[in-house]
């Protein structure tokens, strides 16, 4: 086997004292064992690796042997965790994959002593490389060119190797924006030739490379799994948004590419970057365009909120996930035709929630720097006043919330309410009332407003 070593490289690598005591102890007894794949890459692009996986020649009861305490992590696929400390290090035996029978797992698997015949299963050139301090960096497939040409290509066909793992096509496009690398032209016309074997996969698997291309300093590269047909496949409409024209004077792109500017003005956090990719998702479904060519969305908002509810249930998210991003959604445009005053701004609060009101602001900047040039200075500077106001009400601790009302349901049973709904009722119309004139806010004014309400019914 031709072992390529590049010095100016692997300086750049530095095995941690644990891998290295692994990898020691296996070498020790007589076997070959290396860092690999995803820690190697990352090494040598100066990242510091979040895992370091260990690969070898010895068999998984051989690695068990020679490791005190070890965990029975995957045996079937030879994968032996070696704890250290408080650590598990993954140690994986050299294998052969066979047929991919689900287009996900290989069916079965076959050991063998060739650290080459182990490195040609892998995915793509970067995630294939081998370290280890005696023979240095193993390149087989010229993944370290391939780093400093910022490009992912396939180990072998790429046919081929999405052929056995459909998942690894989102892969491909998780890597490229995580990196900000080209991908090959030969991935490309493989994606665009196998996009419908995705839906062999699962959507959790799916879900989880789609947040890591939006939440990476590349989200556009969401476009290159429209344009090669993957959003078919589990986010159809998203494939509607970008073939849905949006001329207004307040805009100055379609639909789909304005969702996709304007998640690269939010933060890369999961629900900001989702709230973005969903926040329009309604409008196909709402277009209207009048006389003039000019396109309208009335009630957008609220379709959008709904079919992102149904959207994000598909793809498995979490409730607190799925219930952020729809308020997000749902209150948008909300304010657009409003002015930043202490009292609109309070009513915002009440419907949005203390929490998420600064991260509606920050949804509603990054929403304004994706559209047309038309008012966009006082757009911006009238959402600086609705955040400073925001933080003058939090900060004089103004009634937002029932929980902020001077009074509670116990106070008002022991004025002789009954429990039940209509203590609910009271205050909520209570909360109202304070929203708009918060020096109401006092036990006695609204003992007696609960009384006068009550009467009213």
């Amino acid at each position: 086997m031709e072992r390529k070593t590049i010095r100016e490289v692997t300086q750049k690598i530095t095995l941690p004292t644990d891998v290295r005591y692994i990898c020691d102890k296996l070498e020790n007894a007589g076997y070959e064992a290396y860092a690999v794949g995803g820690c190697v890459r990352d090494s040598l692009l100066g990242v510091t690796p979040k895992d370091w996986d260990i690969t070898t020649s010895a068999l998984p009861e051989d690695v068990k042997k020679i490791f005190g305490r070890t965990i029975d992590t995957g045996l079937q696929h030879g994968t032996v965790t070696v704890m250290r400390g408080g650590t598990g290090y993954e140690v994986t035996t050299y294998r052969i994959d066979g047929d991919y029978g689900d287009g996900r797992h290989p069916d079965n698997v076959r050991f063998t002593s060739k650290l080459e015949e182990d490195l040609c299963r892998r995915d793509f050139t970067i995630n294939a490389m081998a370290y280890n301090e005696r023979d240095g960096l193993v390149d087989l497939f010229g993944g370290c060119e391939d780093l400093e040409k910022g490009i992912i290509r396939s180990v072998g066909r790429a046919e081929e190797r999405f052929g056995e793992d459909a998942l690894r096509m989102m892969r491909a496009i998780r890597f490229s924006a995580r990196l900000g690398f080209a991908i090959d032209d030969e991935i490309i016309r493989a994606i665009d030739k196998l996009h419908d074997n995705l839906k062999a996969v699962s959507a959790e698997r799916i879900t989880t490379e789609l947040i890591g291309i939006i939440c990476s300093d590349h989200p556009d590269r969401i476009r290159i799994a429209y344009e090669t047909g993957l959003t078919s496949v589990f986010f159809p409409e998203f494939d509607k948004a970008m073939e849905t024209p949006q001329k207004h004077i307040h805009h100055k792109y379609d639909v789909g590419d304005h969702i996709i500017e304007s998640m690269k003005s939010i933060a890369p956090d999961k629900v900001r970057r989702l709230s973005m990719l969903l926040h329009d998702i309604g409008k196909p479904e709402t277009l209207r365009i009048d006389e003039n060519g000019i396109t309208h969305f009335k009630g957008h908002c609220e379709v959008g909120a709904e079919m992102g509810r149904q959207i994000l249930r598909r793809w498995k998210l979490d409730n607190n996930t799925v219930d952020s991003v729809v308020k997000m959604i749902r209150y948008h445009d909300y304010g657009n035709d409003l002015k930043p005053t202490p009292k609109n701004v309070r009513r915002a609060i009440a419907k949005i929630g203390k929490d998420l009101y600064p991260m509606y602001i920050e949804v509603k900047h990054a929403d304004t720097l994706a559209q047309s040039d038309y008012m966009k200075e006082e757009k911006l500077a009238e959402l600086k006043e609705w955040k400073m106001l925001y933080d003058e009400i939090i900060s004089k601790g103004e009634c937002v919330e029932i929980r902020d009302l001077a009074i509670g349901g116990n106070d008002l049973m022991e004025e002789g309410f009954k429990p039940g709904p209509e203590i609910g009722r009271i205050l909520n119309e209570l909360l109202k009332e304070v929203i708009d004139d918060p020096a109401m806010n006092t036990k006695e004014i609204l003992i007696s407003r609960a009384k006068s309400i009550s009467n009213e019914k």
